[in-house]
């Protein structure tokens, strides 16, 4: 490097000090917030402008003012800064153990499936941090209630977040065995209407059940015998016999599985597949106790999400 590069600093540090002269309005105030003598600054600017041929501040006895091409200028360097600065504070993220209070909003039936009997090994992975967990079915704003990363089931209707796919699931119509002993197996959709049938009335999939067998449709309206928002409380009701239960694949997953449900119309689809993100306000940096929350739950849902294994397997992973 050129000796008189050298005194005028390098072509970062003479950016550094035109951005702060911008800010600030002046050489004084831009000096004391970089640390250095308002001389320092200006002969950095004198370089920068002597290095590009340009004049990008207008001196006037009183103030500073941009010039036209140094308006323009300050725009693109300004993001190359913001770039550095989140570069340098993401690295030191990286390096840093997650630690302190992690804020979490979660599905409640979900999470008491899917998420709170995992965390006891997440905490033991990463000892320094404290979890505050909120269970609602609510849409939170995750800005303005201060939540570090929320589980999202279905449809994400704020496209600023950041969102990490953890898994598809289908809907499906099942049964308790001893409701269809005693009130015998649909063969076709028109036949739903004569049977007991509970409802979620929050759900897409009421008060019509949509269904898909290749090219072929069918929408039944349905006169659920009982109808409750809460998921949890159907299913319960649906394997002790009182009816057919539309629900997501992850609510029902294990109970198929054991036996204590079977499908309904197998070779029927209901239309209303989803998924299941992971999201983060918006925002580049991810601070690393976020970070390691959402890689550590993605690797749970890797490779098939758990509803889909062998139910020997449920929490058996390592963290």
């Amino acid at each position: 490097m050129h000796p008189m590069h050298e005194r005028n600093g390098s072509e970062l540090q003479q950016i550094e000090a035109f951005a702060a002269v911008a800010e600030h309005g002046g050489f004084a105030a831009a000096a004391r917030a970089l640390g250095r003598d308002a001389s320092v600054v200006s002969r950095r600017i004198d370089a920068l402008e002597a290095r590009l041929g340009v004049r990008l501040l207008a001196r006037t006895t009183r103030r500073v003012v941009l010039t036209e091409v140094g308006a323009t200028y300050l725009q693109r360097v300004q993001a190359i800064l913001g770039e550095l600065s989140a570069a340098d504070i993401e690295a030191r993220e990286a390096a840093a153990a997650p630690q302190g209070l992690l804020r979490l909003a979660l599905p409640a039936a979900f999470a008491q499936r899917w998420i709170a009997p995992w965390l006891p090994r997440f905490l033991a992975a990463y000892p320094k941090l404290r979890l505050e967990l909120s269970h609602s079915d609510r849409f939170v704003d995750l800005v303005a209630d201060g939540f570090d990363a929320a589980v999202r089931i279905g449809e994400l209707a704020d496209s600023r977040l950041v969102a990490r796919r953890l898994a598809g699931f289908e809907t499906m119509l099942c049964a308790a065995p001893s409701y269809l002993a005693r009130a015998g197996h649909p063969q076709r959709p028109d036949e739903l209407q004569r049977h007991a049938c509970l409802g979620m009335p929050k759900a897409r999939f009421w008060p019509e059940w949509k269904l898909i067998k290749g090219k072929q449709r069918s929408v039944q309206r349905i006169d659920a015998a009982i109808v409750s928002d809460d998921g949890e409380g159907l299913l319960a009701a649906c394997i002790e016999g009182a009816g057919l239960l539309p629900a997501p694949q992850w609510l029902v997953g294990r109970e198929l599985a054991q036996g204590q449900l079977v499908r309904v119309l197998p070779q029927w689809r209901m239309d209303y597949d989803g998924a299941i993100h992971v999201v983060l306000p918006p925002g580049r940096l991810v601070p690393a106790k976020t970070r390691a929350f959402v890689d550590w739950l993605a690797r749970e849902f890797e490779p098939q999400p758990p509803w889909l294994r062998a139910p020997r397997a449920r929490g058996r992973r390592e963290a």
